[in-house]
């Protein structure tokens, strides 16, 4: 009986999700899933993108967390248009919880949006909110051991961005040992060490979103 519940959840969701997915196409936006640990620089690097594309594209940002504002405050002052979804203690956002933030955002001025998930490692892997590209942020003091230990989400990754690489020098994480793990599980996703408090490999980020803001374009004229 459970097994079928949790079945009949995911299929519901999932139909939603296609609903958003076709939704997003028709208006020619890329939506991006950001999955990460708590406290690892989600709301930071999308700020940073903003920085970097603000000539190039129009950002909005669907902005989950179990509780407060606070993050979409932040966006929101930055110039982001931003809109909350509080979850109520759930530990990721799902498809119907993103269909009705959509349906509260101007659409037809947005080329790529951003989704924020709850701050986990395990809960948002298995639901499909929709979204372009599933994109993983890792920060160095969370260590280099996560692909070993959390390999669903990493695998689902098409990107995996490693925040706070200016900590490399006083926290135990090794870039190579952790590119190694990474590349093991998942060979075709790119790989950022970036740090949002001094912009390094924020260029090198922006240009492979907006390369595949150029991709979907093609697929979607």
């Amino acid at each position: 009986m459970e097994i079928k519940v949790l079945k009949d959840i995911l299929n519901a969701n999932n139909q939603i999700a296609d609903q958003n997915r076709q939704l997003l196409a028709s208006k020619h936006i890329m939506a991006i899933n950001l999955m990460s640990s708590p406290g690892s620089g989600k709301t930071t690097l999308v700020l940073r993108t903003v920085e970097a594309l603000q000539d190039k594209a129009r950002i909005a940002v669907i902005e989950g967390d179990v509780s407060s504002s606070i993050d979409a405050e932040t966006l929101s002052q930055a110039g982001v248009t931003a809109i909350q979804i509080n979850t109520g203690g759930a530990c990721h956002l799902d498809a119907s919880m993103v269909n009705s933030a959509l349906a509260n955002l101007p659409l037809d001025d947005i080329d790529i949006l951003f989704i924020e998930n709850v701050g986990n490692l395990i809960c948002p892997g298995g639901f499909d909110l929709g979204e372009y590209l599933k994109v993983v942020i890792l920060s160095t003091p969370e260590g280099d051991d996560k692909p070993h230990k959390y390999p669903l989400l990493f695998t689902q990754a098409k990107a995996l961005v490693v925040n706070k690489t200016d900590l490399l020098p006083y926290v135990g994480f090794d870039l190579e040992t952790f590119t190694r793990a990474f590349k093991g599980i998942n060979q075709q996703a790119a790989l950022f060490p970036i740090s949002g408090l001094t912009g390094e490999g924020i260029a090198e980020w922006g240009e492979w979103v907006m390369d595949n803001l150029q991709k979907l374009r093609k697929l979607n004229p």
